[in-house]
């Protein structure tokens, strides 16, 4: 009497799975670039992490210094945010656009996931511990490679979509 209730939870919490990812699919497939770029965040106050910064000065400050440049939980927050959207510009650009640079979507794509990871893994730290050097390790390899993915981006955007260009570098 309990495997065929089992069976049928399971068969139908595995049909309500498919119908929301479907749903989601197609949502993100009908979004246009005015969406997308309205759910950037360019103003989250990180003129302070440019590439330069990061190679001049990041070492040599305290951990707490650099999770104060990056505005700490709210700026990886908003990195992690931009990230998506980012990812979402890449996909909304290989679906509009055949002539894609697919080598740089796939770099892009596999930046995003371990950009995401990153931040991912520095809030799980932070739960623990104020700011501490593992955590602005990690804090670093996202904002690195958050800004490599922007200037990237922008160029994928500026390449294909002219003047539609977001302001993804701070």
């Amino acid at each position: 009497m309990i495997l065929p209730l089992l069976q049928m939870a399971t068969a139908t919490a595995v049909a309500v799975y498919l119908y929301c990812w479907r749903a989601g699919v197609r949502h993100r497939n009908a979004q246009s670039w005015e969406s997308l770029l309205s759910r950037l965040q360019p103003d989250w106050g990180a003129p302070g992490v440019s590439d330069q910064f990061l190679c001049d000065n990041w070492l040599e400050a305290t951990p707490e210094e650099n999770w104060k440049r990056i505005h700490g939980t709210e700026g990886l927050w908003a990195m992690y945010q931009n990230t998506r959207v980012m990812l979402e510009m890449a996909n909304y650009a290989a679906r509009n656009t055949a002539s894609i640079d697919q080598a740089l979507l796939a770099n892009l794509r596999r930046d995003g996931l371990q950009i995401r990871g990153f931040i991912l893994k520095a809030f799980l730290q932070y739960v623990f511990k104020q700011a501490d050097e593992k955590i602005c390790v990690n804090a670093l390899c996202a904002t690195s490679m958050y800004t490599e993915m922007a200037t990237r981006m922008t160029r994928l955007m500026q390449i294909n979509f002219g003047g539609m260009l977001p302001a993804l570098l701070f």
